[in-house]
């Protein structure tokens, strides 16, 4: 928390928070993980940190119980709320993406707005995922747009750099045009200078509001319809010069006693974004 607070005075920039873990055994683990997000929250709120949280659907029991993931993500949503503070759902493998899209769509059933996804602009899927999100909750659909670190089989994703790339470019594309919020999660140089030239084409920028009809007006504690959001750790550099521009930037922030554990895990994904999880904890100067 002292980590944020000091690149949030120093940079200007926003946080989300994910607690690690996945791949759970116990309804039990589930528990753990609610209960460690509500203090999250709490001293978020007690610290007056401008930061969200994500969480992933299978740590609070997705792959288990989907009841009991419904209701624990439910009690966390409503926790959150009472907070005015938004939740974005991380996007796992391909066995999990129609249901994590389900709760999104259950949450806002019920009331509980504050909440969205991640898309993985690799599947395959993903276009008409965004199409079906954007129907369904209009003004309030939130989707954050990432290449997906998960090596999907290439039977129902993108494999190679250049068509992944296109596909995020389309992704984006699709996402602004049906006036989504788009949080825009990526480190790769073209794909930020394709973002930019993007939000320049729909009259979006730091300077102006959502020009967008039929999107939401956001508050403080979002950008004008968009954006970008970065890995703690990577390319601090390129953080910095899109702040200095005056773009919101939020930092994605691994927290938790599990971080092994997610780095072996993602050194198996990529090798390259693993390197950078595991220097945000061990070389905390170097962000």
């Amino acid at each position: 928390m002292s980590t944020m607070k000091k690149l949030g005075d120093k940079e200007g920039c926003c946080f989300t928070i994910d607690v690690l873990g996945e791949d759970i055994s116990s309804l039990d683990e589930a528990n753990y993980f609610l209960a460690i997000y509500e203090q999250v929250i709490d001293e978020i709120v007690n610290q007056g940190l401008d930061a969200n949280i994500s969480i992933k659907p299978t740590a609070f029991g997705l792959l288990i119980d989907e009841d009991a993931a419904l209701a624990n993500i439910k009690q966390l949503l409503e926790r959150a709320a009472k907070h005015d503070m938004f939740v974005r759902l991380d996007m796992e493998d391909h066995r999990v993406t129609q249901s994590t899209i389900d709760i999104v769509f259950k949450m806002h059933e019920i009331g509980l707005k504050n909440v969205g996804v991640v898309l993985q602009a690799r599947l395959f899927r993903t276009l008409d995922d965004i199409k079906s999100i954007c129907s369904t909750l209009g003004g309030d659909a939130d989707i954050r747009i990432c290449k997906g670190i998960y090596l999907e089989p290439a039977d129902i994703a993108h494999t190679e750099y250049r068509a992944i790339n296109e596909a995020y470019s389309k992704s984006l594309s699709l996402i602004l045009e049906n006036n989504s919020y788009c949080a825009i999660a990526t480190h790769d140089k073209p794909v930020v200078s394709d973002s930019l030239l993007q939000l320049q084409e729909n009259q979006m920028g730091p300077t102006t509001s959502d020009p967008r009809e039929g999107a939401r007006q956001t508050g403080d504690d979002k950008g004008p319809g968009y954006e970008f959001q970065m890995l703690l750790g990577v390319r601090g550099e390129m953080r910095r010069k899109l702040l200095k521009q005056g773009h919101k930037v939020r930092v994605y922030v691994p927290f938790g006693e599990k971080w092994y554990e997610y780095s072996i895990r993602r050194l198996r994904e990529n090798p390259d974004i693993a390197w950078h999880v595991a220097k945000s904890f061990m070389m905390p100067w170097s962000r």
